[in-house]
């Protein structure tokens, strides 16, 4: 027997028809059939994904081909960067040349021309053609 908040009197019973009443339960369901799409429906769905899947092809073409453009106009920017550097170097050693030219130039004994002094050099032809034969003649005259 069971001890229940001081009460010795409880009914076994009671407990043991609740048991035996709750053994079975009748339930109902409902089962209901999904029909299938119609084909036009099917057809509509397909041409959807497919106008989808294409735009969004395109569009990622395009941004592969800006990202291309972008990576060249990159590398493009940093050559130029590295050509002017050369070019910046190729000046100074122009500079400095032109510099020796003139210190050569006077230690060999060579003079400057003034302003007034005109020198004429005559024209000199290696090869005997009457083309630059007359070319020097009219050179020559002037």
């Amino acid at each position: 027997m069971a001890y229940t908040r001081g009460n010795l009197a409880v009914k076994e019973k009671a407990s043991q028809e609740r048991v035996t009443q709750q053994r079975y339960k009748e339930t109902t369901k409902v089962v209901t059939r999904r029909t299938g799409l119609p084909a036009r429906e099917k057809i509509l769905y397909l041409i959807t994904l497919v106008a989808v899947i294409l735009v969004g092809g395109a569009l990622m073409s395009r941004y592969a081909h800006i990202y291309d453009l972008n990576k060249q106009a990159q590398s493009t920017i940093s050559d130029i960067k590295v050509y002017e550097k050369t070019i910046a170097d190729l000046q100074v050693e122009k500079e400095t040349l032109n510099n020796q030219v003139i210190e050569n130039a006077k230690q060999l004994g060579y003079v400057e021309a003034s302003g007034k002094d005109v020198i004429y050099v005559p024209r000199s032809t290696s090869t005997k053609s009457t083309g630059t034969e007359s070319s020097s003649n009219t050179a020559s005259s002037k």
